[in-house]
Parts: structure tokens; C-alpha cells; sequence
């Protein structure tokens, strides 16, 4: 009896590699394909400040992170020692997750489609989040938008910052792949 493997792709890296691609070929002028703008990485990434008292919010804070991606997040420690915080170097003080591939790809579909419309009064992100080398950052404020989370075993309503990280030299650039992808910008 002979197996095969199921090949699966994404939906939106099926539709980046199908229509984004042209579109933004179009609309820049690429001249070959691997000159257009992708999405390299995404990398979700929440503080905890006060971790310093309680250590249990940092494994509350990996564990979420890790339901909301499907992926194992990791604890972030700190670089230094601040004494008004009373904080020491090396002490665990948030959670990261960096998101590629295939994965990637799920999570961007799942918080533009079912996330971001949980959000209360939602009429887009803002597109001022861009830091001049084409990434995008997104600062979402309750974790409980995401539908993997359950209400009733939240300890704590924290938010987390989203970073985009794009191959694009631009912001346009940037801004129109990730238009094209789905981001729900805000209108002016």
C-alpha cells in the first residue's frame, strides 16, 4: 500500500502567491518576482509588569500565547537590573512568540477575519503603526478578541503588540502588501 502526503497550503499564501504578487507587480513595477514585498514574520509579544511580585502571570501570559498561535511561546527575561521596579537581570517579565511559514500565514488569516471585527466599535487599525523600514506594528488592548481564549479562565485582561515583518523597502510598499493580504485599514 503506498501513502502519499496531503500537500496543504494556507488560504492567504495561496492568494499572495496567485494574486498579491501580480497586483503589487502592477502597481510598483517589479520587474522580476522576487523583488515583490512578502510577509516574513509575525511576532506577538506581551509585557507583564507585574511579574515582578506574582511569577505565575508570566506562565498565564505563555500559556495564552501559545493557545492563541499554536505555537510555544517563550518567556522573555530582563536585560538589566532597575531598582525603582525592583526588578533584577534576568528575571522572566513578558512572553514572545515568532510566527513563519505555514503558520504565519493561519494566524494573519484568523486575526484578520475572526479577531479584529471581536474588537468593540472596530473601524480598522490605524496605519500609522509603520516604522519607516516597511514593518507594521498593532497594538491590541484585551487577548480575549481572540476566539481561542476562554473568558471564564482569563486571570488577567492584558493586551499585546503584533509585529508584521515585511521584506518591503517602504512604507507604501509595506502598506499595500498587507492591504492586499487583508489588513483592515482605517479609512481617512
Amino acid at each position: 500500500m503506498k501513502l502519499f502526503k496531503m500537500s496543504y497550503q494556507p488560504r492567504l499564501k495561496t492568494e499572495y502567491k496567485d494574486r498579491v504578487t501580480q497586483k503589487l507587480s502592477e502597481e510598483f513595477g517589479y520587474k522580476s518576482i522576487m523583488q515583490v514585498p512578502k510577509l516574513e514574520k509575525i511576532v506577538l509579544s506581551r509585557g507583564v509588569g507585574q511579574a515582578v511580585a506574582d511569577k505565575k502571570l508570566v506562565d498565564h501570559a505563555v500559556e495564552e500565547l501559545t493557545m492563541i498561535t499554536g505555537q510555544k511561546a517563550l518567556a522573555t527575561l530582563s536585560k538589566k537590573d532597575v531598582a525603582t521596579f525592583k526588578l533584577r537581570k534576568g528575571m522572566p517579565i513578558g512572553a514572545k512568540v515568532t510566527l513563519r511559514g505555514d503558520k504565519m500565514y493561519e494566524f494573519f488569516d484568523r486575526l484578520v477575519t475572526a479577531a479584529l471585527p471581536r474588537v468593540r466599535d472596530f473601524q480598522g487599525v490605524k496605519a500609522d503603526g509603520f516604522d519607516g523600514r516597511g514593518n507594521y506594528n498593532l497594538g491590541i488592548q484585551e487577548q480575549i478578541i481572540f476566539p481561542e481564549i476562554d473568558i471564564d479562565k482569563v486571570h488577567k485582561i492584558a493586551g499585546m503588540d503584533i509585529t508584521f515583518v515585511t521584506s518591503a523597502n517602504t512604507d507604501k510598499e509595506a502598506k499595500s502588501l498587507l492591504n492586499e493580504l487583508g489588513m483592515p485599514f482605517k479609512k481617512n
